[in-house]
């Protein structure tokens, strides 16, 4: 989007959106919140693992069929049959929080219906989004899926009987792939294949017999026997047949017949696949060529920054030795992986004693420190988010990657903890999904580009907050800054440029001071998720635009931790909807 363009818009929504005067129209009101929840309940019913992480134990004994033509076509049809309902709807008569609701809601399913065009479910697992991994997080007894009761236990086993399906539904879907040439990259399957080996073990040994290694005490004997042998017969009979049937087909069928290419755009329809994909992750008009350019100008600039950091700590050499330095170091990493968890422990302990510096609302969900699971963490990310259940029966979890620790860099955790944790994820999440007054849709949806900018702007307050003392810890910062600014460059080089794996390492290399393992599996989610990478920065670079023209209109009245209230409190939203809401909100100081 042009600047001019991108003014225009910003205009346009800030008319909108100003405070409306005089009383809203209370029936046209309620007709808009009926239609968003109903839609809500609906696609809870169609998606019941949704529910589950939510909370909602309705559906417990269910796993959809996403990957199959009847819930593709369920799922599609409910989305035409709201936006048919809400364009009836004048948004002109709406209310201020009425028309983000009707806004929010109405682009959600423009885009649901518009991403649906491509053939995705042909791609129906890579090593980081796979439902096969997913579901023995689930079954481990230690993720969403609750096992406090007998029933709870009932529920899985039936869901076992879901996962059957879905595995042999995303088989076929995969061979359909292979003969219309959508087909995933080799490097990606051949992580999956190992993934899926990590998970072929005997009952006791293996991430399903978490339940029944810790059944519930109050459980009678008779009922806790049972249980055992059902997981038992079910596990040996049901479900581990069917990850050997996955990982036999992806072995001997789909990996002699998988693409060396790696960029979307070698798919059919790849081109506009992609541009498509950048459109809704970064709720902009930003081309993949306008975002790649960014992203080089964003990674000179931080190389500067970088630079006096060198200067600081007394660093005598150019960049790259400095990078290496702080890969080689060993004063930099811990030796065990239990040391990393209990740093991350203590930082989160300290980073809730400072937030009160630049925050006035805190979330009530209860926070954990974890390391990743072992049969996940060689492809992980180094460190994730997973939120709990509004009513606090579970909480919000930090997974740290302790996986060959010694490429975990002690310099990174501060920046990461403050993106992925506090005030991160955890604040952005967890708040939005306390916000009871507002409608489901906007209570647990969202937008990447928010999230993630988020994220990355809660990383560049950490010295505003009291962190990055130590210079090694803000060059830590800088260097995750670099990561997502780098992100815009290989993520665009990838999928719209032509760029190979490799290609990317040798960019990451040269510019940053990633270690072997993280830049590896950093590349290869980009791989994975084409322009997921991109949200960061773009949302970020927003988020403090409209900072800087708080502060510049604001001057002495503003107030930081009112300003992070207001960009917090109404959920998730387009980009374009929360520079409306603050320069609403300028205007109305």
């Amino acid at each position: 989007m042009s600047p001019k363009s991108l003014a225009a818009c910003c205009l346009i929504w800030v008319c909108c959106l100003a405070p409306v005067q005089g009383a809203e129209p209370e029936s046209l009101s309620a007709e808009l919140a009926s239609i968003v929840e109903a839609y809500f309940e609906a696609s809870l019913e169609l998606n019941p693992l949704r529910a589950t992480y939510l909370g909602d134990s309705r559906y417990n004994d269910r796993l959809a069929n996403y990957l199959g033509a009847e819930h593709r076509a369920a799922s599609e049809a409910l989305d035409r049959e709201y936006l048919e309902r809400i364009e009836a709807i004048d948004p002109e008569q709406l209310g201020r929080e009425d028309r983000l609701t009707f806004e929010t809601f109405r682009l959600n399913l423009e885009n649901n219906l518009e991403i649906g065009e491509f053939p995705e479910h042909l791609l129906a697992i890579n090593q980081f989004y796979s439902f096969a991994n997913q579901f023995a997080q689930l079954g481990s007894g230690a993720s969403a899926h609750p096992f406090a009761n007998e029933q709870d236990y009932r529920d899985f086993l039936s869901r076992i009987d879901g996962f059957v399906v879905l595995t042999d539904q995303a088989i076929a879907n995969m061979r359909v792939g292979l003969d219309r040439n959508v087909i995933q990259p080799r490097v990606l399957m051949e992580r999956v294949v190992g993934q899926l080996s990590a998970l072929d073990r005997d009952f006791p040994e293996s991430v399903f017999y978490g339940p029944i290694g810790n059944l519930p005490e109050d459980m009678s004997a008779a009922v806790r026997e049972q249980l055992t042998e059902d997981f038992a017969q079910a596990y040996d009979g049901k479900l581990r047949p069917a990850y050997q049937r996955l990982h036999d087909f992806i072995r001997d069928d789909y990996l002699p017949r998988a693409r060396a290419s790696v960029g979307l755009f070698e798919l059919p329809g790849g081109e506009d696949w992609y541009a498509t994909l950048v459109r809704h992750t970064t709720t902009t008009d930003l081309t993949p060529a306008e975002i790649h350019e960014i992203g080089l100008r964003e990674v000179a600039s931080i190389h500067e920054e970088m630079r006096q950091v060198m200067e600081e700590v007394g660093f005598e050499g150019e960049l790259d030795e400095f990078f290496d330095y702080l890969k080689t170091e060993s004063d930099f990493y811990y030796d065990e992986p239990e040391q990393l968890i209990e740093g991350y422990r203590a930082m989160s302990d300290h980073v809730q004693n400072l937030a009160p510096r630049l925050f006035e609302t805190f979330p009530r969900s209860e926070f954990e420190v974890r390391a990743v699971e072992a049969f996940r963490e060689a492809s992980a990310a180094d460190g994730s988010y997973q939120s709990g259940t509004p009513d606090g029966s579970r909480p919000s979890i930090f997974f740290a990657n302790t996986y060959d620790v010694g490429s975990r860099p002690k310099w990174e955790m501060e920046s990461l903890f403050l993106h992925e944790a506090i005030p991160g994820h955890h604040y952005q999440i967890s708040l939005q999904r306390e916000l009871e007054d507002l409608p489901s849709v906007r209570r647990f949806g969202g937008y990447t580009a928010y999230v993630e900018g988020w994220g990355l702007y809660a990383e560049s307050i950490g010295k505003e907050l009291g962190l990055y003392t130590d210079p090694y810890q803000y060059f830590g910062a800088l260097n995750a800054e670099l990561w997502r600014a780098i992100r815009l460059v290989v993520d665009t080089g990838l999928h719209a440029y032509g760029w190979t794996r490799q290609d990317v390492l040798d960019y990451m290399f040269e510019n940053s001071a990633s270690g072997e393992a993280s830049a590896v599996s950093e590349a290869e989610r980009y791989i994975a998720i084409p322009s997921q990478a991109l949200a960061y920065k773009i949302g970020e670079l927003k988020i403090r635009e409209l900072r800087t023209r708080a502060e510049a209109a604001l001057g002495e009245d503003f107030d930081v931790r009112e300003f992070h209230t207001q960009v917090l409190m109404d959920g998730a939203l387009p980009l374009s909807l929360l520079e409306a809401k603050i320069d609403a909100w300028i205007e109305s100081r």
